[in-house]
């Protein structure tokens, strides 16, 4: 991308104001390079001598390291990145390690600045003797080297160099083309403009003459650029230089190198291994599976992961892609070190609403605590990694070497592959209805919705995949292939070592369910809340299953009721469920599987008091053509 960028600019700055051509106005100077400016493309560009100039300029552009190294943090002027940890909610653990050069006063200057998580940047030497004793986020002005597009550029990047000089002449007269030799113009220096400014301003570019200074047979000839038509270069070596050091401010990284001991003196010129690491977002993975049925029992589990890089240039990298959920207390805060946020932007920003990190902030760096707040369950997200990656703690690493990803690329790579065992098995679960009273609440959409939901109910053919490998399976979707087929994409959930793992792959069509619910008794004023009279109202119901795949299948059922049960038939264990301390069963917690319509009421305070939330379980096995039939009773409360 840089290199094609370079390469229009190149074209649009020649094609705009600047025109380059081998002379034919001076046959007798072999080999002379003339600059035009405001020259036509069909005068300046003859067929003959455009093509030799084109091709060595965009390959000189293209082999300029130093050039490019403003747009590439890890080549000259910053430190490579050698690994990388990369966790799937977008955080990034990175470690950079190479050779710097170090100043006489002891300092090793770094182009790239990271804008880490607060208290996750650490920078350190790895040569014995030698020690970081600072490091030092600034803006500075730095010499960057550039190609020259334009005739000011290629001037200034060329002092000495012997000319043909051709002036605009005045109206009604011929150029008088003169050969002079191009002196360096005067440049007013960083340290004069910042003497010269008011104290406190900070650091000052350079400010460089638009006055071309030419040394002739008269003397020292001195004019405005603006005056020059077109210069010729003469001779044919050396070629005149086409790039030039301009200085821009950077964002910088100073490294105060001294050697290890109560002196700590500062190092003297040289080198030194050194090593910077920090946490940042924007580089994430995200895990797939394909898992292939072989119809027999075994299940080949391929896992695959997509790397999204935002973040940094990846260069022959080790790329630990992490499975688990890690802990950064302060993961929305920027360090300072980035030159990201104000001090007081950033004891705000750290407050985390409560005060108790923002208070510990202005007096010492409190230990690493979570932030105050209701605690949340891990739930799925809770995981550890797969069959070929290693455990640390509670997460587990898959190691990559000699990864290459560019800043906004994305990447596709494998990653693990296991055979791990797996049956068939059908599940058919049947959600509560809500109460009469709350249904003529409901507006259309909702109503249209909750039919829907409870349309005749269907069993859905289902694997359950045993995790008989070393490490768990992560949380990702997966698509479930046989015999080169696609029978259906799922999400699989984190399945520990030992641990089972559901994943549904179709609707049942060939196993028959019928469901049929009834009241049996209504008793008036069975309750009193509050004044409120509440009555009892008495339920059976009954599931009917029929099997017609030809074939015997196990199935488990699961009923949840809106109330307390009572009895269950046929071998069914009862579940009474907590909605004192569940919030999903009935309310603000958006509704358990299947019944995303509990969040929609606001439900009375005493159905919590006198009502429950049952569920029954069946586990059957049905030979081909054998019916089922399931009974249950239960009872609710309302008005």
């Amino acid at each position: 991308m840089a290199g094609n960028a370079g390469f229009a600019g190149w074209i649009v700055a020649m094609q705009s104001s600047l025109s380059i051509r081998q002379s034919a106005d001076v046959p007798e100077r072999e080999g002379a390079l003339m600059l035009r400016r405001d020259c036509a493309p069909s005068a300046c560009f003859p067929t003959g001598a455009w093509r030799p100039l084109l091709v060595p300029a965009f390959l000189l552009w293209a082999l300029l390291p130093v050039a490019s190294a403003a747009a590439d943090p890890t080549a000259a002027g910053g430190l490579p990145v050698r690994e990388v940890s990369v966790f799937k909610d977008g955080h990034a653990f990175v470690v950079h390690r190479g050779t710097v050069a170090v100043d006489a006063a002891g300092a090793a200057v770094l182009r790239h600045l990271p804008a880490p998580v607060l208290g996750t940047f650490w920078a350190g030497a790895n040569d014995e003797g030698v020690a970081v004793a600072a490091v030092t986020a600034s803006r500075n002005p730095v010499v960057v080297e550039r190609t020259a597009l334009t005739l000011k550029e290629l001037i200034d990047a060329n002092p000495g160099a012997k000319l043909l000089v051709t002036e605009i002449p005045p109206a009604s007269r011929d150029p008088i083309p003169y050969e002079a030799t191009l002196l360096a113009a005067p440049v007013q220096t960083s340290a004069e403009l910042e003497a010269l400014a008011p104290p406190g301003e900070g650091a000052k570019l350079p400010v460089a003459s638009d006055l071309v200074f030419l040394a002739t047979d008269e003397g020292t000839r001195v004019i405005p650029l603006s005056r020059i038509q077109d210069v010729t270069f003469l001779g044919a070596n050396p070629a005149p230089a086409t790039t030039l050091g301009r200085a821009e401010f950077r964002n910088t990284l100073t490294l105060r190198m001294v050697r290890r001991g109560a002196a700590a003196e500062p190092l003297t010129a040289g080198e030194a291994d050194v090593g910077l690491m920090y946490v940042q977002r924007g580089l994430r993975w995200i895990p797939s599976y394909r898992i292939e049925l072989d119809g027999k029992g075994q299940a080949r589990v391929i896992l695959q992961a997509t790397l999204v890089n935002d973040l940094i240039d990846l260069d022959d990298v080790t790329c630990n892609l992490v499975v688990g959920v890690p802990t950064f207390a302060l993961k929305g805060s920027a360090d300072p070190i980035g030159l990201e946020q104000t001090a007081a932007r950033l004891a705000q920003a750290i407050d985390l609403g409560n005060g108790r990190f923002g208070n510990s902030f202005s007096n010492a760096m409190m230990s690493q605590v979570a932030g105050g707040g209701a605690a949340v369950a891990p739930g799925p997200e809770a995981e550890g990694g797969e069959s070929a990656g290693e455990k640390t703690e509670d997460l587990f690493v898959f190691a990559l070497a000699h990864l290459s990803l560019k800043k906004g690329e994305r990447m596709v790579v494998p990653v693990s592959t296991t055979t791990l065992p797996y049956r068939d098995f059908f599940k058919l679960e049947i959600p509560f209805v809500p109460p009469t009273d709350l249904i003529q609440r409901m507006d259309p959409r909702q109503g249209a919705e909750l039919a829907r939901l409870m349309a005749a109910p269907k069993a859905v053919h289902t694997i359950r995949l045993s995790n008989t490998a070393k490490a768990p399976l992560t949380t990702g979707p997966a698509l479930v292939m046989r015999d080169g087929r696609v029978l259906a994409q799922g999400m699989l959930s984190y399945t520990s070592p030992g641990a089972e793992a559901d994943l549904a792959v179709t609707t049942a069509v060939d196993i028959r369910v019928t469901k049929e619910d009834r009241e049996t008794k209504r008793t008036p004023n069975a309750q009193n809340w509050n004044g409120e009279q509440l009555a009892r109202v008495d339920l059976e119901g009954s599931i009917g299953l029929v099997n017609l795949r030809g074939k015997p299948v196990d199935i488990e059922v699961v009923r949840n009721c809106l109330g307390n049960v009572t009895e269950a038939g046929q071998g069914g264990r009862v579940e009474m469920l907590n909605v004192l301390e569940d919030l999903t069963l009935l309310g603000d917690g958006g509704g358990p599987s299947g019944m995303p319509w509990v969040g929609w009421f606001n439900w009375p305070p005493w159905w919590r008091q006198f009502n429950g939330v049952g569920r029954i379980r069946w586990d059957l096995r049905l030979e081909p053509g054998q019916k089922a039939e399931l009974g249950y009773q239960w009872h609710s409360y309302g008005r």
